[in-house]
């Protein structure tokens, strides 16, 4: 564990979107013309293509892989790998949509983002590039009323905000744009919880440049942004970890656990809470790692080993 530091190299800011937006486009519209069936059957080209012509991607999961399996990753362990990102990406089409009658969503610990909305003050839902985040979008059947408010570079994904205003215009426009200026988002966030929303930032993830610290994560250090939490910190919101995990076929298990239940945090304590939230983050994400290691949808370097 080290000091709060920058990120170094490993930007993966760089490179192409995992779903780009000719693939994201081709999939949305044999998933729409022809249903997921015979989408799914486009994942087998798709998996191929990245096998073959996405060799940084293909090295980061062979590297993953032999970390999380503990053993040397086969081409079919890569291969599978993708095919499960592109499952993901598939079901995006349809999660987005609202259409949930066709998958099995298992919902785990529901009772915790009960709690914090019935206090009316919203709740920070943190998750990662592990699983679906789209899978959230099964709190519309249970709780309807309830304002889920992504936070988004909307620079970075154009194809992911494209394919999200053609499918779910309402949500688009709900959007938090994380590539405005700092106080710009924090205030943007704060109004949303003040909204008792649910405000939903992916947080496994830094950009180069952004402060970050060095946590043990399957058996290296890796670096993890210390902005969310320190956030979380200054607004004083309840912090809830989400977790999406793809089971396979049509299946999902949503899982929300219970992290920060909020509070003022006094500003000569905020350097020690962030970095035992974000030691303890580390933590419970290498846990669900380990339960769903295919789930793991970060195609770089992120340990930065070369």
């Amino acid at each position: 564990m080290s000091a709060d530091r920058s990120l170094p190299g490993g930007d993966w800011t760089r490179r192409p979107e995992g779903g780009g937006r000719i693939a994201l486009r081709l999939i949305a519209f044999v998933a729409r013309r022809g249903g997921r069936g015979l989408a799914r059957v486009l994942l087998y080209p798709i998996t191929a293509y990245f096998l073959a012509m996405r060799g940084p991607e293909r090295r980061a999961s062979r590297a993953y892989l032999r970390r999380v399996l503990g053993r040397p990753a086969r081409l079919r362990d890569v291969a599978r790998h993708i095919h499960t990102f592109a499952s993901t990406i598939l079901d995006r089409v349809f999660l987005l949509g609202g259409d949930l009658r066709r998958y099995r969503i298992r919902v785990e610990g529901l009772d915790v983002l009960e709690g914090h909305l019935a206090r009316g003050r919203g709740a920070l839902l943190f998750g990662s590039h592990l699983g679906s985040f789209d899978a959230l979008r099964a709190l519309a059947a249970s709780r309807p009323d309830v304002q889920v408010r992504v936070v988004l570079d909307k620079r970075h994904n154009p194809a992911i905000v494209e394919v999200l205003d053609a499918l779910n215009p309402e949500l688009a426009r709900r959007v938090i744009d994380a590539s405005q200026d700092g106080p710009s988002i924090v205030l943007a966030m704060q109004q949303a919880l003040d909204d008792n929303a649910l405000v939903a930032v992916l947080v496994d993830r830094a950009r180069p440049g952004e402060p970050v610290q060095s946590m043990p994560f399957l058996g290296s250090p890796a670096a993890f942004p210390t902005a969310p939490w320190a956030i979380a910190a200054v607004l004083g919101r309840p912090v809830v970890l989400a977790f999406g995990l793809f089971r396979g076929g049509n299946r999902y298990d949503l899982v929300f656990e219970r992290f920060d239940d909020g509070g003022t945090v006094p500003r000569g304590e905020r350097a020690r809470r962030l970095q035992a939230s974000v030691q303890r983050y580390a933590q419970r994400l290498q846990a669900r790692v380990l339960d769903a290691p295919y789930n793991w949808f970060n195609f770089y370097d992120f340990w930065q080993d070369r």
